[in-house]
């Protein structure tokens, strides 16, 4: 759990329901269905915590219209607020298939990106599960996975910064659920649109890659609150009031590869590193704890997320309040302790998850939780260090199970003409 940021939506462009239609969104009425552009993050105990916080309220018929941009510095789907739909794919490449196919494959999920995220259908065989709906706000992420760099014969350009994420206490890893040559993270405020980037992605695969493992997850809805604020985990704690903000002086430091003076490779200017982890929530324990119990174990206020030191959600927590018995008011390790980049040598990472439910197990247990996808400039000195803290004494851990977990390297925005890693590949 963590906290909430002031970050809106810079690179969405929101249209008036009375003004036309962007160019390339003829094909589909820009007809909304639900309300504000809120925001949900928070990720239950793998990083420090912050999420992005709710973007300003929008009127119920603007949703659909809501656009994200496929070109630019940055892929998308990293800085923009959190969407109420979402899917994690990750694939492998097929047994023959290299550096050629991969290339191919990336044009078709480029121009494919391009064209949904515009609200356009794709070039051929579309579905029409989209049809009527608008952009939404959809964002198609792309990046590779450690094991890519081998199949397409580019060793000596992947980044150190892939290396293998060290083990945790926490993990109980399903390895068919973990890491992948490529991944794709899609996110909509439509649930029929998310699907709709979903099946076309899948279906560009075609033989060049099978899918690995796939994932969905969800967030608030956009609207369901009186107005915008931190939404709330499975746990019902508020969860993200403290992500980087993108106007913060250090933001694009933390979370982006700079374009020079890097270590890393080259085709890696402006981009980011993603930290994908499924923890389960260990929802029937957590929830027998007393309401008070579950305040000392995250330090937060259930009700309003102000800090147990006082004040109220984004006051600044005070970690030296004793009581009157001698013991921290923030209790040593209360989770938004442990989190805090003063905690962890300035550590610090954009949080921007999704949460899931996956049915009920046999024995009546949910098997619900938190996707937890987190990005930094580097791993190695943004995930890593604050998950080996959590390790050693976070309250929340024995509540909490990471059962999957990937690290990929996700390069900077296609310009236009250009498809996502094709300085990677062509360079």
């Amino acid at each position: 759990m963590a906290e909430p940021s002031q970050s809106l939506r810079p690179s969405v462009t929101v249209e008036s329901p009375s003004a036309p239609p962007a160019k390339g969104v003829s094909r589909r009425a820009l007809l909304g269905t639900a309300g504000a552009t809120g925001l949900v993050l928070g990720a239950a105990g793998a990083g420090v915590g912050y999420a992005a916080a709710p973007a300003q309220a929008t009127p119920l018929s603007s949703v659909g219209s809501g656009r994200a941009m496929f070109h630019g510095k940055h892929q998308p789907g990293i800085t923009e607020g959190l969407q109420a739909r979402g899917h994690l794919i990750a694939f492998d490449l097929a047994a023959g298939a290299g550096r050629k196919e991969a290339a191919a494959l990336l044009r078709r999920w480029s121009t494919t990106a391009e064209r949904l995220m515009a609200g356009e259908a794709m070039t051929q065989g579309d579905t029409d599960v989209a049809r009527d709906a608008g952009p939404s706000s959809l964002t198609i992420t792309i990046g590779f996975g450690n094991s890519f760099f081998a199949r397409t014969g580019l060793e000596k350009q992947r980044p150190s910064a892939l290396d293998p994420l060290p083990d945790f206490s926490s993990d109980h890893l399903d390895k068919s659920r973990s890491n992948g040559d490529l991944w794709v993270q899609i996110g909509a405020d439509d649930a029929l649109v998310a699907f709709h980037a979903l099946r076309a992605v899948q279906k560009d695969a075609g033989s060049a890659a099978k899918v690995r493992w796939q994932m969905n997850g969800f967030n608030r809805t956009p609207g369901a609150t009186a107005h915008p604020m931190t939404a709330r985990n499975l746990m019902g704690q508020l969860d993200g009031t403290r992500n980087p903000k993108p106007a913060d002086s250090d933001f694009d430091q933390r979370i982006f590869v700079p374009a020079s003076g890097s270590n890393g490779p080259a085709w890696m200017a402006n981009g980011s590193y993603a930290v994908v982890r499924r923890i389960r929530m260990l929802l029937d324990d957590w929830e027998k704890l007393s309401l008070a119990a579950q305040e000392d174990v995250i330090g937060r206020r259930k009700s309003n997320g102000a800090p147990l030191s006082g004040g109220t959600e984004t006051t600044a927590m005070d970690l030296e309040k004793a009581r009157a018995d001698g013991e921290y008011v923030v209790p040593i390790n209360a989770h938004a302790r442990i989190t805090r980049p003063d905690q962890n040598g300035g550590a610090a990472i954009l949080r921007r998850p999704f949460s899931y439910h996956d049915g009920i197990d046999a024995d009546g247990t949910p098997d619900a939780g938190l996707l937890f996808v987190c990005w930094q400039a580097d791993p190695l000195r943004g995930f890593v260090p604050v998950q080996r803290k959590l390790d050693r004494g976070d309250a929340l851990s024995q509540y909490i199970r990471h059962e999957a977990s990937g690290l990929f390297a996700v390069p900077g925005g296609a310009a236009d003409g250009e498809y996502v890693g094709q300085r990677l590949l062509e360079g």
